[in-house]
C-alpha cells in the first residue's frame, strides 16, 4: 500500500519530561492529535520482544527529545570511495515507512522514530557554522538518518529550514524523500536556494521493497508542483538493485519522469547500486523472508560493504546513464554515490578529479540550473 503521508502510520507520541514544555514540543503535539505518553529523560519506549522484531511496532512509536550531540557534520562518507562532499543536519533518527533495504535497521539499535525538538541549538549551530567566513558552499541535507520530508505534516520543520538557509549566501538545502509530504513547501520564501529531491527506483522495487512509501507516480506528481512552486529538483537512482526485467523496469522510471518533470529544472541525479553492511542481510532476512534482493552474488567492497561484482555494476549504471541522457539537460549533473574512479571512467570516460572533484561539479550544476542562488 502506498502512504503519500506516511506520518499517518504512527500511532502513539512519546515526549522527554525535560522537552514536554518546550514551545516546539508543545506544537508538534498539539498538531498531532495523537495520545502523548511521557517517560523519563534517561529512559526509552518499551515494546515487546526484541530487536529487530520490534521494529514494527517501534515504527508506530515518535519520540520528540532533545538531541545531545551535534546537528551539523560532513556525510559520513568513506575514504575508499568518492563522496560528494555534503553536510549532514541530523533532524532525528529513524523512519515510518520500511524499505527492505535500509541500512537503518542495522545502524541504529532503537526501534522507535526519534525526532529532535531543541530546534534552537540547531540553528544556533548552523549560525555558528555558516557565518564563518568561508570560500565554500555548503550542501545541507537532512536526509542520512531519517527521512527529509515523512514527518513534515507533524513537525512543519521544513518551512523553518527553508526560509532560514534563503538568508544565507553559502548553503543550499536538500530535502530528500519517498513521500509526497509537500503542503508546508508551497508558498515557502525559498530563494532558489532549497533543493527538493526524491528517492526514485523500477516499479518492481518501488512496490515489492519499499514499503509504505508514496508510490512513484506519487512522488513524480509532487516533484512537478514543487517545480512548478520555483524549486530545483534532484533525484537518487540509489540503490540500483538488480532483479527480473530491471532494464525495462529502470528505463519505465526514467521515461516517466520526464513525461511529468521539467528537464531543466533537475540539478542532479545520483546513482549508486546496492550495498549493505553484513548485519543488515540477516536483519531483513528475518523482517522480510519474502524479499530476494540479498541473495545475488556479492562481493565485500573495500569499505566492508557487500556490493555487487563491478562488471555487473558497471552494466547496470551504463544503461541507465545512457537512457538518462537520452532526455537529461546538459546542465543537469549525473554523478555516482560512493562509487570508485576507475568505475567512472568506465561508465561516464571521466573521474571526477579531471572536472575540478566531484563536490565541484555538483556546485557548477547549482549554478547551471535556474534558480536565485
Amino acid at each position: 500500500m502506498a502512504f503519500s503521508d506516511p506520518a499517518a502510520h504512527i500511532t502513539t507520541l512519546y515526549v522527554a519530561r525535560q522537552c514536554r514544555d518546550l514551545p516546539y514540543a508543545r506544537e508538534i503535539i498539539r498538531r498531532s492529535g495523537l495520545p502523548v505518553s511521557l517517560i523519563d529523560d534517561d529512559r526509552c519506549p518499551e515494546f515487546n520482544g526484541g530487536f529487530p522484531g520490534s521494529l514494527k511496532e517501534g515504527k508506530r512509536s515518535l519520540l520528540l527529545t532533545r538531541n545531545r550531540g551535534r546537528f551539523f557534520k560532513p556525510c559520513p562518507g568513506t575514504s575508499e570511495y568518492l563522496c560528494c562532499g555534503y553536510h549532514v543536519l541530523n533532524i532525528g533518527m529513524n523512519c515510518p515507512m520500511d524499505c527492505v533495504y535500509c541500512i537503518l535497521q542495522a545502524y541504529l539499535n532503537t526501534p522507535w522514530l526519534s525526532f529532535f525538538v531543541n530546534i534552537e541549538d540547531l540553528f544556533a549551530e548552523l549560525d555558528q557554522e555558516l557565518r564563518s567566513p568561508s570560500p565554500r558552499l555548503f550542501r545541507i541535507g537532512t536526509g542520512e538518518f531519517t527521512d527529509s520530508l515523512a514527518l513534515d505534516r507533524l513537525t512543519g520543520l521544513s518551512r523553518r529550514l527553508i526560509e532560514y538557509v534563503r538568508h544565507t549566501d553559502n548553503a543550499v538545502l536538500e530535502l530528500k524523500t519517498k513521500s509526497a509530504v509537500i503542503d508546508n513547501l508551497r508558498d515557502a520564501d525559498h530563494g532558489g536556494r532549497t533543493i527538493v529531491a526524491w528517492s526514485l527506483n523500477s516499479p518492481q522495487v518501488a512496490a515489492r521493497e519499499e514499503l509504505r512509501t508514496a508510490s512513484l507516480e506519487q512522488r513524480m506528481a509532487a516533484a512537478a508542483r514543487c517545480a512548478e512552486w520555483g524549486y530545483r529538483l534532484a533525484f537518487h537512482f540509489d540503490p540500483v538493485i538488480w532483479h527480473q526485467g530491471w532494464k525495462e523496469g529502470y528505463r519505465h522510471t526514467i521515461r516517466q519522469l520526464f513525461r511529468t518533470v521539467p528537464g531543466d529544472r533537475i540539478v542532479w541525479i545520483s546513482l549508486g547500486a546496492l550495498r549493505f553492511i553484513p548485519r543488515l542481510k540477516a536483519i531483513a532476512a528475518e523482517r522480510f523472508p519474502g524479499s530476494r534482493i540479498f541473495y545475488e552474488e556479492f562481493i565485500s567492497g573495500l569499505d566492508g560493504k557487500s556490493r555487487y561484482f563491478r562488471s555487473q555494476r558497471v552494466e547496470m549504471y551504463t544503461f541507465i546513464v545512457n537512457e538518462l541522457q537520452r532526455y537529461v539537460s546538459d546542465r543537469t549533473c549525473l554523478y555516482f554515490c560512493m562509487e570508485s574512479d576507475a568505475v567512472w571512467r568506465e561508465v561516464f570516460g571521466f573521474a571526477p578529479g579531471d572536472r575540478g572533484g566531484l563536490p565541484a561539479m555538483l556546485d557548477d550544476a547549482l549554478a547551471g540550473v535556474p534558480g536565485n542562488l
